[in-house]
Parts: C-alpha cells; sequence; structure tokens
C-alpha cells in the first residue's frame, strides 16, 4: 500500500493560530486506507503498539517516527506548542483515528496542532506534495487596499527556506503589513524537500484564495496557511457561523431528498404489491 486513500471526513473553520490557541485539538482532515486487518491479529497488535509508542515519544519532542515492522508511524506537533500541548494533541489525534478508521491498515489525522500517521509502507523520509485538503475562507468585503494581492504574497514569501529569518525546515512564520503566515513540514523531511513542499502549499493558496482573508493548503508532508489581522480584521467566528449556515442548508436538502427518495420508492413497492395480487387473482 503506497498512497492513503484520504477523504475529508469532517471540515473545521479556518482560524489564525492565536485564535485557536485553546483548540489545538480542532479537526481539519483524516483518511483512512482501503484495506484493513483481522481484529485482534498480529496486525493489530503491531499497530496498538506503534501508536502507543508514538503517544510517549509526544511527551518529549514535537517529532518523532517509529516502526513496529511492519508498520510506520509518525506525529508532527505544531512548532509553537508546548511539550504537554503536544503530548495532548497527539492523543486527541490517536482517539480520532481509533474512532474513524477502526482497523484500517493505514491512517491519517490531521488536527490543527498536530500530524499523525501510520501504515505498512515505508512513506518516512519520501516527499509527498499532494493536496490533502485546502480551504479558503471568506472574500474580503472591504476595507483593504489595492494591494492586497502584493501583502499576501510578500507575507506568503516569507515562508521560504532562509527568507526573512525562516529555518530550512520545520515551523516557518512569516508576515507583511496586515497579513500573517505561517508553515511547516513533517520532521522527516530534509531542508530542500521542504522547501519544495511549502513552496507547492503557497502556490496552492495563491491559486486558489485570491482576495480570501485566509487560506490553509495541506499537503502529504507540509502545510502553509495565512490570515489577516490589523486592518485586515478577519472575523473567524463570522467565517465560521457563515459556513455553519452552509452546512445546515445542505444537511436540510440532503434530508428532504432522501424523504422524497423514500416516498417514491414506498410508491412504487406498493405499486408492485397491488400488481402482484392482482396477477394472483386472475
Amino acid at each position: 500500500m503506497n498512497t492513503l486513500s484520504f477523504f475529508l471526513l469532517l471540515v473545521a473553520s479556518i482560524a489564525s493560530p492565536a485564535a485557536a490557541a485553546d483548540s489545538t485539538s480542532a479537526f481539519i482532515y483524516a483518511g483512512c486506507s482501503q484495506t484493513s486487518y483481522a481484529p485482534g491479529s498480529p496486525s493489530q497488535l503491531n499497530v496498538d503498539s506503534l501508536l502507543s509508542s508514538l503517544a510517549s515519544a509526544s511527551s518529549a519532542s514535537p517529532y518523532s517516527n517509529l516502526t513496529s515492522a511492519p508498520a510506520f508511524g509518525l506525529f508532527q506537533c505544531r512548532g509553537d506548542l508546548q511539550a504537554s500541548d503536544c503530548a495532548d494533541c497527539v492523543r486527541s489525534a490517536l482517539s480520532r483515528i481509533s474512532s474513524l478508521c477502526p482497523f484500517a491498515a493505514g491512517a491519517a489525522v490531521q488536527l490543527a496542532g498536530c500530524f499523525l500517521r501510520y501504515g505498512n509502507d515505508s512513506f518516512v523520509g519520501k516527499p509527498d506534495t499532494s493536496v490533502l485538503y485546502k480551504k479558503c475562507g471568506a472574500v474580503a468585503g472591504g476595507g483593504y487596499g489595492p494591494d492586497q494581492i502584493g501583502i499576501r504574497d510578500a507575507a506568503l514569501a516569507a515562508l521560504a527556506g532562509g527568507v526573512n529569518g525562516a529555518t530550512a525546515g520545520g515551523y516557518r512564520v512569516g508576515g507583511a503589513g496586515y497579513v500573517q503566515a505561517v508553515a511547516q513540514c513533517v520532521g522527516d523531511q530534509s531542508a530542500s524537500q521542504c522547501d519544495d513542499c511549502v513552496a507547492a502549499a503557497v502556490a496552492q493558496l495563491r491559486a486558489a484564495c485570491g482576495y480570501a482573508v485566509a487560506g490553509d493548503a495541506y499537503l502529504g508532508k507540509c502545510y502553509a496557511r495565512f490570515w489577516y489581522n490589523g486592518n485586515g480584521a478577519y472575523n473567524d467566528e463570522a467565517d465560521h457561523h457563515h459556513h455553519h449556515d452552509d452546512d445546515e442548508t445542505g444537511k436540510t436538502a440532503a434530508i428532504v431528498i432522501g424523504l422524497i427518495a423514500g416516498v417514491a420508492l414506498l410508491i412504487m413497492f406498493l405499486t408492485f404489491l397491488r400488481k402482484s395480487g392482482s396477477y394472483g387473482k386472475d
């Protein structure tokens, strides 16, 4: 198994790290492999041992990769987290994987404060710039000058390795004017791999998010994010309610469609029974 079959299970609202300081366990995305192992099998014992070791390691380090043959796994905590917060986040990620991907041979989960992945393929150390999750905030409603795109791009450019104090790998912070940006690579990436991954994530944000007041791009081995503050005055709460309303509308539509389909099937079934009864009488 070389690739996890990733799918979105739930979407968290875009928020700046400052706004999300108390929600490091906020859910971003998760994915499960198409293959699974049997409960109580040696594979389950290997995976359980691996995940337990990763949980223990998270209290001492923001990144670790371990092997419990033939299972491989790693976790990465956000660069600004304290050790205790990192450990709490990883434990939350393990709980998510257990509930969302039971007995999956491979799985990954991204929370606001950490990333966790395991599988039976040797993905550790390999680059991966595939897009797993991407989201843009609301379009700026006013109050921004014509240089908005230039300021955003300058903030994102500061995430490049060696620019404005950005480190070659790990947690990177950039900013320009009223725009802030962050990026981080998984700890198994070299400096050049990290640079390539961050550049790919930044390209996704530039292409997709236009005049949006915030954007997230999570790739296989890194992520990049930006948001407006100060003059930008990005309102997380307003944007959250906006997306929540959209979600509720979608749920209502799905319920209505389901009811209509159910009534149609019931009518077809009753018609079939009536015709069958008529046929028997003849």
